[in-house]
C-alpha cells in the first residue's frame, strides 16, 4: 500500500472515475481532503444554477415559482430513495440542520408529556447538545449527556441505564470526529424499548454510507447536504419523520409553507398533512437546486459502489498513516474495521492544531482540526481518487519529518 504504483492501479480499476471528472478542478497543486466539511462544487451544480440565475430568476421572475415550489419534496423524495432508505412522502428539505434538529426534538418531546429527559452522547455533533441542551432547560427535563468512547462512538451499555422517562434519544449515524458508524437498529430498539423516540443525525452519513431508516425503525431525522451531497456552503437541510408518526407529531414552527392552502393566507394556522408540514418559511431555491443536482450524481453512482470506494479510500489512508506517521507518534483514532467506520479518517497528535494549519499553508493539502487533538481527513467517494490520498499522506509525512 506504501507504493504510489498501488494507489495509481485503485485509480485505473474505479468504476466511479467517470464521475469524480464531474467535479470542478481545484487548484492547481492543492489535495482537498475536507469534503466532510463542505463537498465540492460539481460541473451539473455550475451548468444547473448558470441555469436557474439565467433563465429562471433572471427571465422568469416571480413566474418560475411554478416550478419551484415543489423543489422541497421534490428533492426529498431523491434524498428517500437513493439515499436514506426512507419512503416517498417522508423526506423534505428545508432549513437548517439545527433548526430541522430542534423541530425534531422539539415534536418528540411534546409527544412524550410524561417523560422526564433528554437524552444524548458527548461525541455528538456540537449544535444537537446544544439544542437538546436548550430544549431540556426550556421544558423542565434533565440533559442526560453520555460519555462516549472517543474512537468506537455510543455504546448501548452505557445508554441504556438512563434512558428510562427519556423523551427521545438524539445520536449521530457517523461521529463527526472519529467516524465511528453506530448500529441504527441496535439503538433505535434500546430507544423504543424505554419509551423513546429515536431522532438520528445523518450528516455525515448520507451520501456516504447506505441508511435504512424503514428498515431500522427510526422515527426522526435530519442531515445536512453541504458535506457528500455537494449542494454548497449553507444548502439546506432536510428533515425526515415516519410516515406512521406525521399524523401526531407536530413541529413548532409554524410557517405558511406548512399550513393548508397556504396561498390563500386566511387566518390560523392549520398544518397540511404528511411532510410537508415540516417545512417553514420561503425554500431557498438556488441551494435546493444544487442539492438535487448532487443527489442525482450521487443516484447514478450507486451508494453500494460509493461505500465501497469510501471503505477502500479510508483503508489505504490508514495503512499509508501506520507506515509513514506512526512512528512520528500519530495515531489513528478512528475505528480500524472499515466497516465500523464512515468515509472520513481521524489522527490523534497533541500538536494536530498547528500541524494542520502548516498543512494548509505549507504543503497544499486541505484536512481539517477538531478539538483537542485531531486530524480529520475526509477524502469524498465521489470526487476524490486513490493517488490524491497517497500524495497527501505523502506530503504530511514529509512536513511532519521537517
Amino acid at each position: 500500500p506504501t507504493d504510489r504504483a498501488t494507489a495509481l492501479a485503485l485509480d485505473a480499476a474505479d468504476p466511479l472515475a467517470p464521475l469524480v471528472a464531474e467535479c470542478v478542478a481545484v487548484e492547481p497543486g492543492l489535495l482537498y481532503l475536507d469534503d466532510n466539511s463542505l463537498g465540492r462544487l460539481t460541473r451539473r451544480a455550475r451548468r444547473r444554477l448558470a441555469e436557474v440565475v439565467d433563465g429562471e430568476w433572471g427571465t422568469g421572475l416571480i413566474r418560475s415559482w411554478g416550478s419551484w415550489v415543489d423543489l422541497p419534496a421534490r428533492v426529498g423524495d431523491a434524498i428517500a430513495a437513493h439515499l436514506v432508505g426512507a419512503r416517498p412522502g417522508e423526506v423534505v428539505v428545508g432549513d437548517s440542520t439545527t433548526v430541522n434538529l430542534y423541530k425534531a426534538a422539539s415534536a418528540a418531546i411534546a409527544a412524550r408529556p410524561d417523560a422526564r429527559a433528554v437524552v444524548t452522547d458527548d461525541d455528538n455533533f456540537p449544535t444537537d447538545r446544544y439544542v437538546l441542551e436548550g430544549l431540556a432547560a426550556r421544558h423542565g427535563l434533565e440533559y442526560r449527556e453520555v460519555a462516549s468512547d472517543p474512537v468506537h462512538g455510543p455504546d448501548a451499555g452505557a445508554l441504556a441505564p438512563v434512558l428510562d422517562g427519556a423523551a427521545v434519544l438524539c445520536l449521530s449515524h457517523v461521529a463527526y470526529r472519529s467516524a465511528a458508524l453506530a448500529d441504527m437498529a441496535a439503538l433505535t430498539r434500546l430507544a423504543h424499548d424505554h419509551g423513546a423516540l429515536a431522532l438520528w443525525d445523518l450528516s455525515h452519513a448520507a451520501g456516504s454510507v447506505p441508511v435504512d431508516l424503514t428498515g431500522t425503525g427510526a422515527d426522526l431525522a435530519v442531515g445536512c447536504t453541504y458535506k457528500y451531497l455537494d449542494g454548497g456552503p449553507g444548502a439546506p437541510a432536510f428533515a425526515y419523520v415516519r410516515r406512521e408518526l406525521q399524523a401526531t407529531l407536530r413541529q413548532p414552527i409554524w410557517g405558511w409553507f406548512g399550513r393548508r392552502d397556504q396561498f390563500v393566507m386566511g387566518p390560523g394556522y392549520a398544518p397540511v398533512d404528511g411532510i410537508a408540514s415540516w417545512l417553514t418559511g420561503t425554500p431557498a431555491v438556488l441551494g435546493l437546486v444544487c442539492v438535487e443536482e448532487g443527489v442525482g450524481l450521487l443516484a447514478e453512482a450507486g451508494i453500494d459502489r460509493l461505500r465501497a470506494k469510501g471503505m477502500a479510500l479510508t483503508s489505504l489512508a490508514v495503512d499509508l498513516a501506520d507506515a509513514w506517521l506512526a512512528p512520528q507518534g500519530y495515531t489513528v483514532a478512528s475505528p480500524r474495521d472499515p466497516g465500523r467506520r464512515g468515509s472520513h479518517v481521524t489522527l490523534a497528535h497533541p500538536d494536530a492544531e498547528r500541524i494542520v494549519a502548516d498543512a494548509i499553508a505549507r504543503a497544499k493539502v486541505v484536512a481539517d482540526f477538531r478539538a483537542p487533538d485531531r486530524i480529520r481527513l475526509g477524502p469524498a467517494p465521489l470526487a476524490s481518487r486513490f493517488v490524491d490520498v497517497w500524495d497527501a499522506l505523502d506530503r504530511l509525512a514529509r512536513l511532519i519529518r521537517r
